[in-house]
């Protein structure tokens, strides 16, 4: 599993959005992204842009579904733990609490750490979220809120999320 958070533009503004920190105070959206291993989006949770993403760490946990809860659950009873690919922002101890509560092992690397374990030609542990955010902004209606409702575009990133598990399972 892998976690990480990405800020998009909300020019209209309305709940579950915030000063955007990188881009000059202009209203902006968080979306936080919890995937498995080949980047199918387990959770999901959305933001003010202004929400550091080690405040989202626990909701983003418990966004999954009933189905993935149950075989994390099953994991956990027998013996063994998930493992969490989160970057250096995820880096307190906080963090490491939750994650641990709610039965990961979190792998995370401090900052320039990563750079020197890389070997040539080895992509990072947590390049699969990175993707899966990428692969959510190539959908148009995505990239740039305009949904003044939040529910609104919770729908169409979930409804994204389902295209990009369908065509994961086809072909990935």
């Amino acid at each position: 599993m892998a976690l990480n958070g990405s800020l998009h533009k909300a020019p209209l503004g309305g709940k579950k959005t915030g000063p955007n920190p990188t881009d000059r105070g202009k209203g902006g959206v968080k979306r936080s992204l919890l995937t498995e291993a080949r980047g199918i989006p387990v959770g999901l949770v959305l933001e003010g842009a202004n929400r550091h993403d080690m405040k989202l760490t626990e909701s983003t946990l418990r966004s999954l579904p009933p189905a993935a809860e149950a075989a994390r659950d099953a994991q956990r009873a027998a013996g063994s733990e998930q493992g969490l690919c989160l970057d250096a922002g995820y880096d307190n101890a906080q963090v490491r609490d939750v994650v641990a509560e709610l039965g990961y092992t979190a792998h995370i690397r401090p900052r320039g750490e990563e750079v020197q374990a890389k070997q040539a030609g080895q992509k990072a542990r947590r390049w699969v979220v990175e993707r899966t955010h990428s692969w959510l902004n190539c959908f148009r209606h995505l990239l740039i809120r305009r949904a003044k409702k939040p529910e609104n575009y919770l729908a169409m990133l979930h409804f994204a999320c389902a295209r990009i598990t369908w065509y994961n399972c086809l072909f990935g």
